[in-house]
């Protein structure tokens, strides 16, 4: 009998084209952090100039990745991403190990963080669901368990999400693009507004001095760099993306050359409407700064609209995150059942219910911040790890075919991989403690690895 190549991906529909991956590239970089982080980059680096150019560094460093990336998802096109292109390059172990730190926190973790973002918003509106409103205080053998009601709001609006992506990908690919379009469109209103009703008094550009410029700005390139964090998520939804041999470097191409373009009018806004003085230090500048050229209303509409982007980020997110777990399971390495696919909705529906479980459960929790701060080394080496993945299958890989190939092969993937490697450096330095339990937890999957294994 002829050995035949079972499709994983076989019962899933391919119904995402190149708008919505595009702005799906989008949706998973742009949560709060525009609207919070500017103002605590400035008062590290006080430069606006300065500032723009960090903004497009970032930007520049994430197209090296997305170029790398998309030969890679190329290549390989089926769900999983780079747990797909890790487990390509180096084995099984090395990919069950990433998406272990991705399900235990890193992706799942992300999620929690940014609905507990959602929550502190929507408390705008609603103060009497605020995440400072404690429901209820559980004595447990580590300490106190408090659970707030925005927490409870957090872990709502999770698990709406993932009944939403439960009923089929078309309608959880309408409702994260619905929203993308609504919160890119309030994003590009601001420069507009900001030009329009700036001060008469133009103070953009003014002359600083900076002690030690470079190593304020080496810090101030880690927040640009967790700002563009997800632009990588498209790939490990391939397998439900229409022609993703083209369709994957397409977007992965537009969408982060959209992110540059607005992250650029979003800080031009603000240094429009603000003196450099009045943002350094400020963390909720996008309310400050929208408030300074329209009133009170403009705190509003701010809160709006980090509410919009902020439930949009995570509708992308659980779509990446479910595929992830979907793909180990597929592969034999986590839960049999999360590898189903359901009959009528064509979904990896388990995948998606405990996905969202277990994002809830760390967003009620409270503890999801620590960890994620543990895991932060490990992310960024499994990223190091992904962007030499495509040299070592371009030498061992050679024969398979690449309908896409990184365009500046060899130095564009190069430039990206030492990038990551400057983060895990600093992270090393910054937060030795973290980075050593971050390694802890990454191998503390080993023993899973080998159940799983055992059992295939």
């Amino acid at each position: 009998m002829d050995n035949q190549v079972i499709d994983p991906d076989a019962g899933l529909v391919r119904a995402i084209g190149t708008t919505s991956a595009t702005l799906m590239v989008i949706t998973n970089v742009i949560g709060s952090a525009i609207y919070l982080t500017p103002g605590m980059m400035a008062a590290t680096l006080p430069s606006e100039p300065l500032l723009l150019t960090a903004w497009v560094v970032g930007g520049a460093i994430a197209i090296c990745g997305g170029l790398t990336y998309a030969e890679m998802g190329a290549m390989y096109p089926r769900s999983g991403g780079l747990y797909v292109f890790l487990e390509e390059a180096y084995g099984s172990m090395v990919a069950f190990l990433f998406g272990w730190a991705c399900m235990l926190v890193v992706m799942t973790g992300s999620i929690a963080t940014v609905a507990v973002g959602f929550a502190k918003y929507f408390s705008y509106f609603v103060p009497a669901l605020s995440t400072s409103r404690e429901l209820v205080s559980l004595s447990m053998p580590w300490g106190a368990w408090s659970i707030s009601a925005g927490q409870m709001v957090a872990a709502i609006s999770i698990l709406a999400i993932g009944a939403v992506n439960y009923v089929g990908i078309e309608s959880g690919n309408r409702f994260q693009a619905t929203l993308t379009v609504i919160k890119v469109a309030a994003l590009a209103a601001l420069p507009v507004v900001a030009i329009a009703l700036r001060p008469a008094a133009p103070h953009f550009g003014a002359a600083v001095t900076i002690e030690r410029p470079f190593a304020a700005f080496g810090v101030v390139m880690i927040a640009v760099m967790w700002a563009y964090e997800g632009w990588y998520y498209l790939p490990f939804c391939a397998g439900e993306i229409t022609n993703p041999r083209k369709t994957v470097p397409k977007a992965l191409l537009l969408g982060i050359g959209s992110l540059i373009a607005i992250y650029l009018a979003a800080n031009v806004s603000y240094m429009l409407a603000l003196p450099l003085e009045e943002i350094r230090g400020v963390e909720r500048i996008a309310e400050k700064a929208l408030s300074a050229l329209v009133g009170p209303i403009g705190g509003q509409l701010v809160a709006a609209t980090v509410i919009v982007s902020t439930l949009g980020c995570n509708a992308a997110a659980v779509i990446a995150t479910s595929r992830a777990c979907y793909a180990m399971a597929a592969d034999g390495l986590f839960f049999n059942a999360a590898a189903a696919v359901h009959p009528r909705y064509r979904t990896p529906h388990v995948a998606i219910v405990l996905t969202c479980l277990w994002s809830a459960l760390l967003a009620l929790t409270g503890t999801y911040e620590q960890l994620f701060t543990w895991v932060t080394f490990a992310s960024v080496a499994f990223g190091v790890l992904g962007g030499l993945a495509i040299f070592r299958l371009r030498r061992h890989r050679a024969d398979l075919p690449r309908p896409y190939r990184a365009l500046g092969y060899p130095i564009v993937p190069a430039v990206f991989v030492m990038s990551l490697a400057v983060l895990v450096v600093n992270t090393v330095v910054e937060n030795p403690r973290e980075s050593l339990m971050g390694v802890l937890l990454v191998v503390a999957g080993l023993p899973a690895y080998i159940m799983w294994r055992r059992r295939t």
